[in-house]
């Protein structure tokens, strides 16, 4: 799960929605300097990572990038599911996308002053042309990707991983969807505050 889904997720409690968001820069003993509920959040953000990188259908999705993408199968796996989320976001959401992803960035910006930096740097680019509702078109998508690709120190193609997604798209955005409903269930279950 990438951006998107993980703030999704979150549920309503703000500290939990950033911590869910921050999770990925705050390593080892970095967790301790934050909150009790940043804390959970960023506990979220892990059990959301374990329970999808274990899970037949995801495994079934990066296997199937694998093939051209190696190491980064996971993260395009990531992005061509927050791509299916944003896309249908109606499907999952009663608050229309636009209203969604301005109040989280609200939301994450109140606490800028303590994000971990390279969650400082990256959050007003992400904000100004509001990536997590640009991953929904394939142009969007393929401008995240290539851009992803430019940071990696090494070759890894995800500049072209659009071409796959096009190639089967309803193969993935079945994938989806049916990962989706189970990790909605999974979280929902989890002993969080009130969703």
């Amino acid at each position: 799960m990438n951006f998107l889904a993980h703030l999704y997720l979150s549920g309503e409690n703000e500290e939990i929605i950033i911590g869910n968001f921050i999770a990925d820069h705050v390593k080892g003993k970095a967790i301790d300097k934050f909150s009790d509920g940043i804390k959970l959040g960023i506990l979220l953000h892990r059990e959301i990572d374990r329970y999808t990188d274990s899970h037949p259908v995801f495994i079934s999705t990066k296997n199937r990038l694998a093939v051209n993408y190696k190491k980064y199968a996971g993260v395009i796996a990531d992005m061509f599911y927050d791509h299916f989320l944003s896309a249908n976001w109606m499907d999952y959401s009663d608050e229309n996308i636009d209203s969604f992803t301005h109040r989280m960035y609200k939301i994450i910006m109140k606490k800028y002053f303590i994000l971990p930096p390279k969650t400082k740097r990256l959050l007003p680019f992400m904000a100004k042309d509001n990536w997590l509702k640009a991953y929904g078109t394939i142009d969007g998508l393929e401008r995240a990707l290539s851009g992803m690709a430019r940071r990696t120190p090494f070759e890894s193609g995800m500049e072209n991983a659009v071409t796959d997604l096009i190639k089967d798209y309803d193969i993935y955005k079945s994938e989806f969807d049916s990962f989706f409903s189970e990790i909605k269930i999974f979280v929902g279950e989890m002993n969080y505050p009130p969703r």
